[in-house]
């Protein structure tokens, strides 16, 4: 095998790609889609907090509207004086959103209230309305048992968990598991999408080149096995070159977020803001917790495993056919575990240790995806991190040599699109 060549393929591969326009503006237009997204998102809130309702209230007990106008003064409007027919009128001509009429039946629940309206609000209006009723009931209802003050004070406290990560070293650190689990689950759905896109990349160029009949003037030259590693290595480059670029954009991104809306959401009295006179709020609230090295070390391992283990097989589909749309019977089968690994990363979300995490991070072709949630999230044992890793290599040790076989014969095979009976026939051979 000479490297030498493997590496002039590597170059053609590599250098033809990142000067290709699509790959350009892919490229560019991903993380400025991610600002957009982010923007618009930031936007969208801004302008909905701004969205106000009325809902009529028609009070028969008394007591309920006065704690409605003290929870929510702006939302609710007393309504007492008028009839059903006075505020169903006001609905359509859109005075009001809604109305609900409370009676003392309401209070001793023997049934619960109906709100009307023209559809206004959606269901988180809703939401908001039934949460408001079901606290100004329970407190009315309180007050009238006539219990002592410390027990109103009781029922009204809520409780908010504070929760604190002991290290292996049994120091007490910040949980940031929540953040994690979000990082896990992005670094996972990253190397899903980049095997299936560089994977799919990969299929296309060997095509390519098939069809136009450029591989047989490559391979007077170039052995099939360094001409297959050199493309696998080419597309590997790229898809990091590509990856370490988006990254950067995003943590450059995630590092302004915070000064922005600390800026945008100045105005917002729910939010802590800073000591009098710094103005503003305090942009450290939306700090992005850090990211271990280690965590990114892991990321970029299991991403070139994951890549090198499925674009061999990629390659080996790419030589096998004459077109693309012949290639639809072999992504099946390599698909599956792909699917498996991406389903199994959510149940690795709500349980890193549990027995299908831990087994499906441990079979190599679910391993990049499963693995790395799990360390983003918990602890993993590094017993299992180092078995994982030898177990994808003995993998694609295993699939590099069947794909070189099928590569080898498939690239100089022209007509008809090779079946699995064909492609084992080529591997015996």
């Amino acid at each position: 095998m000479n490297f030498h060549q493997i590496l002039l393929v590597l170059k053609r591969e590599y250098v033809t790609r990142l000067r290709s326009r699509g790959f350009i503006i892919a490229t560019i237009l991903i993380p400025l889609g991610m600002l957009a997204f982010i923007g618009t998102g930031i936007g969208i809130a801004l302008w909905d907090s701004g969205a106000e309702h009325t809902i009529g209230v028609v009070d028969k007990t008394g007591a309920l509207y006065p704690r409605l106008e003290k929870l929510a003064g702006d939302r609710y409007q007393d309504l007492s004086p008028l009839s059903d027919d006075s505020l169903d009128a006001r609905v359509l001509h859109e005075r009001i959103d809604g109305y609900v009429v409370l009676s003392e039946a309401h209070l001793r629940l023997e049934e619960n209230p109906r709100f009307v309206s023209s559809g206004a609000g959606g269901i988180s209006l809703q939401s908001s309305i039934q949460s408001d009723l079901q606290t100004v009931i329970r407190d009315e209802r309180i007050a009238r048992a006539e219990v002592s003050e410390e027990v109103q004070q009781i029922f009204a406290t809520g409780i908010s968990l504070s929760t604190v990560k002991l290290s292996p070293q049994g120091e007490a650190t910040e949980d940031d598991t929540g953040f994690l689990t979000l990082v896990g689950m992005a670094m996972g759905i990253i190397i899903f999408g980049s095997v299936l896109g560089y994977g799919g990349m990969l299929t296309r160029s060997v095509i390519e080149e098939k069809t136009n009949r450029i591989i047989e003037v490559i391979t007077s030259s170039v052995k099939p096995i360094e001409l297959l590693l050199g493309k696998m290595a080419g597309v590997g480059a790229l898809a990091i070159s590509q990856l370490t670029f988006w990254l950067a954009s995003f943590f450059a991104l995630a590092t302004a977020a915070g000064p922005l809306a600390g800026i945008l959401l100045r105005s917002d009295p729910g939010m802590t803001t800073v000591p009098e006179g710094a103005g503003g709020i305090d942009p450290a609230i939306f700090t992005m917790p850090d990211i271990s090295p280690s965590l990114i070390l892991y990321f970029v391992l299991f991403f070139i495993l994951g890549y090198l283990l499925y674009s061999s097989l990629f390659a080996a589909i790419g030589s096998a056919v004459d077109s693309e749309t012949d290639t639809q019977q072999f992504m099946f089968p390599i698909m599956i575990p792909v699917m498996i690994g991406y389903f199994i990363m959510f149940r690795a979300m709500e349980n890193p240790d549990s027995t299908l995490a831990v087994a499906g991070s441990l079979i190599p072709f679910c391993t990049p995806i499963v693995m790395i949630t799990r360390i983003a999230i918990t602890d993993v044992p590094f017993w299992q991190i180092s078995l994982s890793i030898l177990l994808m290599i003995v993998t694609f040790a295993l699939t590099m040599w069947l794909s070189a076989k099928i590569y080898s014969v498939g690239i100089l095979s022209y007509g008809n699109s090779a079946g699995f009976k064909e492609l084992w026939k080529w591997i015996r051979e």
